[in-house]
């Protein structure tokens, strides 16, 4: 007599379904959680105001009432989002703009693990009295993007960084070990390493974990065999993972990872698309770039387009209680959700006025936090009393999206000029803080959130001609 229906999109007979007690209330929700529906009634429910740079950091605690932010200001930020207040803000110790704040599990969110661009990883630890001390746990020799905890552990977590090393942590004895590199495929050597920019943990099995950064290939690793002998520090990954159509190539990178609840795997490619794996889909352990054009036989992954992913080192995410969609940012600052099983785009929405970067879902309910250039965390909730349909201009903007993919695929940028054009963010920063000073001088009112200076934030943009004159010219923002 009852009939389940999965991912259904009548979210209002679902309601009436659990209101006639045909489905238990948790059913239920997950059921309505998933609904296209409700997606597409995802509406502005407010805006965190605080912070007095670019927020690259988000993330829920574990039971979705506290939010971390974590900014180029290098303050972190824990709010009572709910009700759109700040609950404390302090000095991360970080000397650089933070890319990571993440709550430990089952410690009562009294400690928090941060990560930044001056390569340091920290804990900070609250007070009883609400007081904040934080301590440096280690340092990478690089800028270090990507933190990983341990599922369910309040006291392991890893951490990569542009040296292309990854550093296991045990709170128990506030230690740091370097475990092993992330070796490179360039010119057919395995001496070098590869910059790393995501690291995530497979959930249904902590004991592998996806890298990915400087080039076209997600590793895969088995933390309990993971180096090729005792003597090196060079990693032994168990698989690897990359499109076909990728295969050998040297100027595209990932910037982000993502694992479902069924171990899939989602990496997202800068100035490239979005590709979902299935675990049957990787090249193998022994894999080796070709030499030929002839690439290895390999199931296709899905892709998701649409989007443009290149000015800013952008994030990559699913939503819905059981991963129903794909969402990222994009350079034209909307926000992108697709089904996961079609690929079909089916909301869209503006969540800055330049570049959307970071997108975290609540562990719990169908309610969603994304940053981008803007100095605010934006959070997004069903609210909205009809369904919303694509922008009606939508081709133009994917269309738009697409072309300049094609259009810059046609520059070659080495790893040198890449790596050095991000590194003009420091500098660039400095200028900014000095122009923002003096314009406070002159009698602007430098702390407002829509003033002229944010739309002008610093973003990592090429003009498609000469990478050396391009370079010394980008403009960047939060590179996390």
């Amino acid at each position: 007599m009852e009939r389940l229906y999965r991912n259904s999109d009548n979210w209002l007979d679902e309601l009436h379904k659990r209101e006639t007690t045909l489905f238990p209330p948790r059913i239920c929700s997950r059921r309505l959680s998933a609904s296209q529906a409700l997606v597409q009634r995802l509406g502005l429910y407010g805006k965190l105001n605080g912070h007095q740079g670019c927020v690259n950091a988000i993330s829920f605690n574990s039971t979705g009432e506290l939010l971390a932010s974590g900014s180029d200001d290098q303050q972190i930020m824990l709010w009572d989002w709910a009700a759109q207040k700040l609950k404390l803000s302090y000095q991360s110790g970080h000397t650089d703009n933070v890319f990571q704040a993440k709550f430990m599990p089952f410690t009562d969110d009294s400690k928090i693990i941060s990560s930044a661009a001056d390569c340091q990883v920290r804990l900070s630890l609250r007070q009883e009295n609400g007081s904040v001390e934080t301590k440096r746990l280690s340092k990478h020799q690089g800028r270090v993007h990507s933190l990983a905890i341990e599922p369910g552990s309040p006291y392991i977590f890893y951490s990569c960084g542009e040296d292309g090393f990854i550093q296991h942590y045990d709170l128990r004895s506030h230690s740091a070990t370097k475990l092993f590199y992330c070796s490179s495929f360039a010119e057919n050597s395995r001496s070098s390493s590869v910059g790393l920019n995501a690291m995530v943990i497979d959930p249904r099995n902590p004991n592998y974990f996806s890298v990915g950064g400087g080039d076209v290939y997600a590793r895969l690793y088995d933390i309990r065999k993971y180096q090729v002998s005792a003597s090196t520090k060079e990693g032994n990954p168990a698989n690897y993972f990359c499109p076909r159509h990728l295969i050998g190539k040297d100027d595209v990178r990932i910037t982000a990872l993502a694992y479902s609840n069924t171990s899939e795997l989602l990496v997202s490619y800068n100035d490239e698309l979005i590709y979902l794996f299935q675990r049957n889909m990787g090249l193998g352990q022994k894999f080796v770039p070709p030499t030929s054009e002839d690439s290895p036989s390999s199931p296709e992954a899905q892709v998701y387009s649409g989007h443009r992913n290149f000015r800013t080192v952008k994030g990559v995410n699913f939503f819905g209680p059981n991963d129903e969609y794909v969402i990222s940012g994009s350079d034209c600052g909307h926000i992108f959700i697709w089904k996961k099983k079609s690929c079909e785009v089916v909301r869209m929405m503006v969540g800055d006025r330049q570049v959307v970067n970071q997108l975290e879902s609540h562990p719990l309910i169908p309610i969603l936090a994304t940053c981008g250039i803007e100095k605010n965390v934006k959070l997004w909730s069903p609210s909205s009393d009809d369904i919303t349909p694509l922008p009606n201009n939508v081709q133009e903007i994917m269309e738009g999206n697409r072309q300049g993919r094609e259009d810059h695929s046609r520059v070659s940028f080495s790893p040198d000029v890449i790596m050095h054009v991000l590194r003009l963010h420091r500098r660039q920063a400095h200028v900014y803080v000095e122009r923002r000073y003096n314009r406070e001088d002159s009698g602007s009112d430098g702390n407002d959130d829509d003033d002229d200076d944010e739309r002008e934030g610093y973003l990592l943009g090429f003009s498609d001609g000469d990478p050396a004159e391009d370079g010394e010219n980008a403009r960047e923002c939060n590179i996390s």
